[in-house]
């Protein structure tokens, strides 16, 4: 049975709140090693590192070889961060370039 548009975004919606409750990184990682799978855990923490190694200036090829990632995961990535209307990638990665300062 497929959920319904409604209750599919109130349901994440619903997990944006719970990320929300970790107070720090060990607290998160426990709440992130409980929801994923390993094979998830590693998808979202290499498209993190795209997304930094892509803010770095690395090239697609250079960020490919180094990660092991596809060069479509890269492109991806690089979308989301430079077009896509969301911004979080970009979000986050200036706010915590300035937490850094």
């Amino acid at each position: 049975m497929r959920l319904d548009r409604e209750t599919r975004t109130r349901d994440f919606n619903a997990l944006c709140e719970a990320l929300l409750a970790a107070k720090d990184a060990g607290e998160m990682a426990r709440f992130l090693t409980d929801l994923t799978t390993p094979g998830e855990r590693d998808a979202l923490a290499e498209r993190w590192r795209v997304a930094q190694l892509l803010e770095a200036g690395r090239s697609y090829r250079e960020i490919s070889a180094e990660t092991g990632v596809s060069t479509t995961t890269v492109t991806r990535v690089a979308r989301f961060l430079a077009q896509e209307p969301h911004q979080g990638y970009r979000l986050v990665l200036d706010r915590l370039k300035a937490k850094t300062r």
